[in-house]
C-alpha cells in the first residue's frame, strides 16, 4: 500500500445535553467511512471527533436534574461514546471541552486575541438563542425567532468581551474568491456569502457572564468563554496546540484536511472559524463537508413528535452494517435524506437481502458444488464477459471518484452497480446448465471465477461502508484487502485457494413481524417510565 501522506479529518463536536438520535449519528458514520477509505488508499489517517460540553444549556439541565454540570456531560458522553462503538466509529482521539488540555489551550488562545487587541470588552444587548446558544441582532430575527431552529429568542443583556470579526470581512471574502473549493455542497457556501458575509460581518460575543459553566477568562474569571470560540478551536487543542509552542502533533496534521459537520453549523466554520484562525496566525482547513440531515419521513426529529429513532434500536433491529448501509447511501449529497422503519426494512431487503446477500450465498454454494470449494482457473471466455469486467472497472472508477469528493451515496451506487450486473451474470451464463455438460466445464470455471472475483472487487470497495460484512465476504473468496487499488485490476483473486462458509449475511426481514416488535417495544418503553 502506497504512502500518500497526512489526512486529518474531524466531525463537529456533538453538544452534550442528551443521548443521540439517529440522525444525530450521520456525522460520525459518514466521518468514519472517509478515515476508512483513506486509510484503504495508504494515508496517514488522524480521524478526531469529541464532544461540546459547556453552555447555558447544560448548565440549566443539571440544576434540572440536581446535579452539577460536569456530573451530567460525563453521564452523557458515557453515553455518547458508547453509540460511537456501536457504530463502528474508527477515531483517533476523543476530545471534550472539559478536558485540561482543551480549557488551557482556549485560555491561552483567549489571552493572545485580547493581547493583540483582537478581543475587546464591551455590553451586549439582544436576542439570543438558548438551545442554538446563538446571538442574534434585531435584523437578523426580526419576528424573535432563531432562524436556525425556530424557537423563540429570549432578550440578553450583560457585559461580554467580542471578538473583532468585522476586522476580517475583506480576508474572508478574498479568502472565498481564492479558494472557490473551501465549502461544499457549493449551494452551501453561496448561502453564506450571500446571506452572512457580503451584508457585512458583525463583531461576535465570545464570553458570557451570567453563567458559570465554561472555560473562565483567565484575567477576568467572572467571565467563561462563549461557546463557538471555546468548541471550535477543539480541532486543534486535539492535536495540542499552543500559541507559543504547538506540539509536533500539530505541526504534522495541521491544516485539518476535512471537516465533517451538519448544514445547520455551516456559518460557523465558514465564518467564524477562519476568522479566529487568521487571528491566530494559522492556516484554515482545506475543505468543509456540509452534509444534508436525515429526517423522520419529511419532518425533523424530535422528542415533543414522538418520531425519533436512536441508532442503538436500529442496530439491535437491522445489524451495524444494515444501519450504517442505509445512512450512506440513503443520505444524498446536497439534499436531505429520510428515514422510516419501512424504508430501512424495504433498503435492507432489496439491496442486502437480495442484490448482495444472494449473490455472495450462491456463487460460494456453486463454487462449493461445481469445484468441490476449491477457486477455478477462468478457462473459456464468453460473450458477457466484457461487460462485467467493465462493469468492475466502472464500480472502482466511479467509487474512488465519488468518495474523493464525499458523494458517498454515489460512490455505493457505483458498486452496487457491479452486483447487480453480477446477478444478471448469473442469470446469462446460466451455470446450473454448463454444470450439466461435461463440455462446457471450462467455460463454468471462467463464470465461477468471474463472480468470485466480482465479490472480491465488491468487498474491497465496499469495506469503509459495512466494514465487518465485507470481512466475512473476503474471507469467503479467501482474498485479503490490501488497499483500495487491489480493486482496480480484475483478476486478481488467486485461483486454487478454497472458499470458506459464509452463512447469511442478511436474512431476509418479514415487514409486519418486524413492525409489530418495534410497535410492541415502544409501548413497553412507555409503560415502564
Amino acid at each position: 500500500m502506497n504512502n500518500n501522506g497526512k489526512f486529518y479529518l474531524t466531525t463537529a463536536i456533538p453538544y452534550a445535553s442528551g443521548k443521540p438520535h439517529i440522525g444525530n449519528v450521520y456525522d460520525i458514520v459518514a466521518a468514519d467511512a472517509i478515515a476508512r477509505f483513506k486509510r484503504e488508499q495508504g494515508y496517514d489517517v488522524y480521524f478526531v471527533t469529541g464532544t461540546d460540553e459547556h453552555g447555558q444549556k447544560v448548565e440549566d439541565l443539571a440544576a434540572a436534574k440536581g446535579v452539577s454540570p460536569k456530573e451530567y456531560v460525563d453521564e452523557v458522553v458515557a453515553v455518547i461514546k458508547d453509540i460511537w462503538a456501536l457504530m463502528g466509529a474508527s477515531y483517533d482521539k476523543f476530545i471534550r471541552t472539559t478536558d485540561e488540555e482543551h480549557v488551557k489551550c482556549i485560555q491561552k488562545i483567549f489571552t493572545k486575541l485580547y493581547e493583540q487587541g483582537d478581543i475587546y470588552k464591551t455590553t451586549y444587548d439582544g436576542l439570543y438563542c438558548v438551545p442554538c446558544e446563538s446571538y442574534f441582532t434585531e435584523t437578523q430575527a426580526p419576528d424573535g425567532v432563531c432562524p436556525d431552529c425556530g424557537r423563540p429568542l429570549v432578550h440578553s443583556s450583560e457585559e461580554a468581551y467580542k471578538f473583532r470579526m468585522s476586522k476580517y470581512q475583506e480576508r474572508i471574502e478574498k479568502f472565498y474568491e481564492e479558494c472557490p473549493d473551501f465549502a461544499v455542497p457549493e449551494s452551501r457556501k453561496k448561502e453564506m456569502i450571500n446571506n452572512f458575509i457580503k451584508p457585512g460581518i458583525q463583531d461576535l460575543c465570545v464570553t458570557r457572564s451570567t453563567i458559570k459553566w465554561g472555560v473562565p477568562v483567565p484575567f477576568d474569571p467572572k467571565h467563561v468563554v462563549y461557546v463557538w470560540l471555546d468548541a471550535l478551536p477543539n480541532y486543534i487543542s486535539a492535536l495540542g496546540y499552543d500559541p507559543e509552542n504547538p506540539s509536533e502533533l500539530y505541526k504534522k496534521y495541521w491544516p485539518c484536511d476535512l471537516h465533517v459537520i451538519g448544514k445547520d453549523i455551516i456559518r460557523f466554520h465558514m465564518i467564524y472559524w477562519p476568522a479566529f484562525l487568521m487571528a491566530l496566525g494559522e492556516p484554515v482547513p482545506k475543505k468543509i463537508f456540509a452534509h444534508p440531515w436525515i429526517l423522520f419521513g419529511g419532518d425533523k426529529m424530535s422528542k415533543s413528535k414522538g418520531n425519533i429513532i436512536y441508532p442503538d434500536d436500529a442496530v439491535n433491529y437491522f445489524g451495524l452494517d444494515a444501519v450504517r448501509y442505509y445512512l450512506l447511501a440513503e443520505t444524498p449529497y446536497a439534499s436531505d435524506g429520510s428515514i422510516t422503519y419501512e424504508s430501512v426494512i424495504s433498503v435492507f431487503n432489496t439491496d442486502l437481502a437480495n442484490t448482495l446477500g444472494n449473490l455472495v450465498s450462491r456463487t460460494v454454494s456453486m463454487t462449493k458444488k461445481y469445484f468441490g470449494g476449491v477457486i477455478p482457473a477462468p478457462a473459456e471466455k464468453g460473450e458477457p464477459d466484457d461487460e462485467l469486467i467493465a462493469a468492475a472497472k466502472a464500480a472502482y472508477e466511479g467509487f474512488t471518484e465519488n468518495m474523493e469528493s464525499y458523494h458517498i451515496a454515489d460512490a455505493i451506487a457505483s458498486v452496487f452497480d457491479l452486483l447487480r450486473r453480477a446477478n444478471k451474470y448469473v442469470d446469462e451464463t446460466t451455470p446450473w446448465s454448463l454444470a450439466k455438460d461435461e463440455t462446457k466445464a471450462d467455460r463454468l470455471k471462467t463464470v465461477i471465477y468471474n463472480l468470485l472475483e466480482s465479490l472480491r472487487i465488491s468487498a474491497v470497495l465496499l469495506a469503509p461502508v459495512m466494514p465487518e460484512t465485507c470481512e466475512k465476504i473476503l474471507h469467503a473468496v479467501n482474498a485479503e484487502n490490501t488497499g483500495i487499488d487491489c480493486a482496480a485490476t480484475f483478476g486478481m483473486l488467486e485461483a486454487g485457494k478454497e472458499v470458506n462458509d459464509v452463512g447469511v449475511l442478511f436474512a431476509r426481514i418479514d415487514e409486519a413481524k418486524m413492525l409489530e416488535r418495534i410497535a410492541a417495544d415502544n409501548e413497553a418503553r412507555k409503560a415502564a417510565k
